[in-house]
């Protein structure tokens, strides 16, 4: 069964500095979450509809649990991935089983990790407490420089919030992530096994995998500038999480927000783009809503 878009980790230096970017472009920012002590990690979150990024930033290194052994280290991969450059680190895809996903990983040879199991305590608007607990299943692809899982919530109710997902910006959506690669050919079992996703839409230049939500490209070097008309990222070290699309209701609000808020903005056909030079190491990419 095919699996949508569930969130997008950016991994920064500064958590104050990302929760202030995201806020400049328009979105409402949660409040600062703690994960797992053995993670070393906290985090912002920015709600869509069944889709959020993770701003994520190392807390306390000393507290990192090592991978091991069928254990895959959220909190390794993160601190590492910060080291070589902000930016998007890590793809991940709903669940609604996440040990079924995990067995099912397995079975494709995309990864034979332990499911990781955690919860931590939210909040509602009002201040009121809540849980949210998840169960993550792993996913590995060599010829990537990109971490993966599927995402079991088991308290969805409590985490996701339409009064979080209402933004200046008038972000409707997560339209697609884009991933750019030497060869987007290389990538094909891995991602037809991980999203679930059996038909793909073959086109000059890459890969689109259509999930129930959001779309995941992956695309050459020279498909990504033709995309975007900006230069795409080093691919030396594999595969790489470039960009973000967010589809929005009214690209002239964005406009008119974007610019007041002093960031160098480009234009490239009917998208707005903010580059990784102002987007700490991502791509944040805002188009329209195309109609259904």
């Amino acid at each position: 069964m095919p699996r949508g878009l569930d969130h997008v980790v950016h991994a920064v230096r500064d958590l104050d500095a990302a929760a202030a970017l995201y806020r400049s472009l328009g979105f409402q920012v949660g409040s600062r979450n703690r994960h797992p002590p053995r993670w070393g990690t906290q985090n912002h979150i920015v709600q869509l509809p069944g889709f959020f990024v993770e701003l994520l930033a190392v807390a306390d290194p000393t507290q990192i649990t090592p991978h091991g052994p069928r254990f895959f280290s959220f909190g390794a991969f993160n601190r590492d991935a910060i080291a070589r450059g902000e930016g998007l680190s890590m793809l991940v895809l709903e669940s609604d089983d996440a040990r079924a996903d995990a067995a099912a990983f397995r079975g494709g040879g995309i990864g034979d990790f332990e499911p990781f199991d955690f919860e931590r305590e939210g909040r509602r608007p009002d201040g009121t407490p809540i849980k949210v607990a998840f169960s993550l299943a792993f996913a590995q692809d060599p010829r990537a420089d990109i971490g993966f899982f599927a995402c079991q919530q088991h308290y969805p109710e409590n985490f996701w919030n339409p009064v979080f997902q209402s933004h200046f910006n008038t972000a409707a959506a997560i339209a697609g992530v884009v991933i750019v690669a030497a060869q987007p050919a290389d990538h094909y079992r891995f991602l037809t096994a991980f999203t679930g996703q059996k038909e793909v839409i073959a086109r000059p230049g890459g890969l689109t995998f259509e999930t129930p939500r959001g779309e995941v490209q992956v695309v050459t070097p020279p498909a990504f500038e033709r995309m975007f008309g900006a230069a795409p990222p080093d691919t030396a070290k594999g595969a790489r999480l470039a960009a973000l699309r967010f589809a929005v209701r009214s690209l002239g609000a964005i406009a008119s927000l974007l610019a007041g808020s002093g960031l160098a903005v480009g234009e490239h056909g009917d998208r707005l783009i903010v580059g990784p030079q102002q987007g700490l190491g991502a791509m944040l990419v805002f188009e329209p809503v195309q109609a259904q």
